[in-house]
């Protein structure tokens, strides 16, 4: 049992739409990442996603509505929402999701992280 310092752990990385995971429980991951810019519209067929904003402003588009997160808000994306992030400038958000679920979903691009770094 560690405790984990978000501030020291974002530090370590600058890379945007590259997830990095610092912890697991219950077959889920927590995972770290930087956005900025926009990233792809996908879903997740199976897991639901949790999007903790903890410094900056993400949007994340949806089909049918947008919804903006400011720092120290989250939303869950049921499975199988189609949903689109963006970041007009950078945000760090740290995610609650199945340590299976792929950052892009059902669509496979150069934004597409087969195997996430552990930090």
């Amino acid at each position: 049992m560690n405790k984990i310092a978000l501030t020291e752990k974002f530090a370590l990385f600058s890379e945007y739409w590259s997830p990095k995971i610092v912890g697991e429980l219950n077959g889920q991951s927590i995972k770290l990442a930087k956005f900025k810019g926009e990233f792809v519209w996908h879903k997740h067929d199976n897991e639901d996603e949790l999007f903790f904003v903890v410094s900056g402003m993400l949007t994340i588009e949806f089909r049918d509505k947008t919804v903006t997160l400011n720092k120290d808000e989250f939303i869950i994306v049921p499975k199988g929402v189609e949903h689109k992030p963006f970041a007009e400038d950078e945000v760090l958000v740290m995610l609650f999701e199945p340590a299976t679920t792929l950052n892009t979903g059902d669509t496979r691009n150069e934004l597409t992280k087969d195997e996430l770094d552990r930090i």
